[in-house]
This record gives structure tokens, C-alpha cells and sequence, in this order.
């Protein structure tokens, strides 16, 4: 598989996806409110896997420029359909990846990527492309699912799904080991937080500055 097909998995779901409930509203909720806190006015944030545009609408009013950016069409499309009827002068959405944002990309405050890192192909890489599309001292701001601390009957059934066209791709590490990619990127971490509402749902908040 390739990251055209994820892609084309993003695309058949987006209606679905834009459909479904949040998991856990009471985290989710808890997570717009600290990544609030940790944004300026001024600032000019990238989000990374936006999908339908939620996080963005919730968020892009109080920074100067957020860019909303995702590999998958269909996904954007119904962003720009929520944009229209709820407008956020400061928002712009964009089909688009961290490496497909070229060179002479405007570096952001703050690049910010929820449910996104356990996605990407090559976690490394696109780690040391956040870095480089961040101000000095700019923050990444994520929240991750760690599947390698979630129950083995996942781990196992995932390879399974992908080959029946029922996944995408998503990468399988712990949290310790995304720390540890983090910090090789070029990051602090400042705070590793859990803002599930019940118990440790696996997937660490991460505040990072760069070094």
C-alpha cells in the first residue's frame, strides 16, 4: 500500500467519518481548552490531518492565520463545506501533507496534528519536517494513539483490516518510543499529558518546543 491508497481510504470515508460522534467529548473538549491556552493571538498555526475541519472551526478564531491542511479530498471538501456555512476569516483549508508544503512555506508558531502521527509512513521524517516548519522556539502540539500500550488484539487485527481495505495504514509504537522520536527530531517536550475523561485511552498529549 502507499500513501495514495491511504488517501483513497480518507476519500471513501469522509461522509462516514463526518457522521460519526466523538468518542469522548469530555477529552476532546478538555484537549481544544489546553491547546487553546498554549496559542497567541498572533500566531500563524499549521494543523496537520485536520479531516472534516472540527478542530480547526474550534480553534482558528484566535490566532492570526490557521492553515488546515489533509491528504484526503473528500475530507477537505466537506471542511470547506462546514467553513461555509460557520465562516472563520483566520482559517484556510488545503489538501496537503507536512512534506508536500514546500520550502518556501512561511514557518508557523505552532504546528499542531491530533490522531495524526501513528498515520504517516515515515514517522522520522515527517518529525524533522514539522521541525523545519516551525518558527525557532515553535511548538508541536499533538495527541496520538500509541498502539503498541493499546490491547495486542488490536495490534494483531489491524494488518487484517488493511488487507480488506477496512484501514489504513497506521503505524504501531509506544509511547515511550514517540517521545523518544520526538526528542531526535529536535523537540523539548515540555508536557505529556492523558486527557481521556475515564481512565489512560493511549494516546499522550504531547507539548513540544523546538529546540
Amino acid at each position: 500500500m502507499t500513501i495514495a491508497n491511504d488517501a483513497r481510504f480518507w476519500d471513501r470515508s469522509s461522509r462516514k467519518y463526518a457522521m460519526s460522534a466523538i468518542g469522548d467529548q469530555a477529552g476532546y473538549e478538555r484537549t481544544l481548552r489546553r491547546t487553546r491556552s498554549l496559542l497567541q493571538p498572533g500566531d500563524k498555526v499549521l494543523e496537520l490531518g485536520c479531516g472534516t475541519g472540527t478542530t480547526a472551526l474550534r480553534l482558528a478564531d484566535q490566532v492570526q492565520n490557521y492553515l488546515a491542511t489533509d491528504i484526503s479530498v473528500g475530507m477537505i471538501a466537506i471542511a470547506h463545506e462546514k467553513h461555509a456555512a460557520s465562516p472563520v476569516p483566520t482559517l484556510a483549508f488545503r489538501t496537503a501533507t507536512a512534506e508536500a508544503l514546500g520550502p518556501d512555506t512561511p514557518p508557523f508558531d505552532a504546528v499542531l496534528g491530533f490522531n495524526y502521527l501513528h498515520l504517516v509512513r515515515d514517522l522520522p521524517g515527517t518529525l524533522h519536517r514539522i521541525h523545519d516548519l516551525l518558527t525557532a522556539e515553535g511548538l508541536f502540539i499533538s495527541k496520538t494513539p500509541c498502539v503498541g500500550d493499546m490491547n495486542p488484539l488490536i495490534r494483531l487485527a489491524l494488518p487484517v483490516m488493511r488487507a480488506v481495505g477496512k484501514a489504513p495504514y497506521a503505524g504501531v509504537f509506544r509511547e515511550a518510543e514517540l517521545s523518544r522520536r520526538i526528542d531526535a527530531a529536535g523537540f523539548d517536550i515540555l508536557a505529556t499529558e492523558n486527557h481521556a475523561a475515564k481512565g489512560d485511552d493511549c494516546r499522550p498529549f504531547i507539548v513540544a518546543r523546538k529546540r
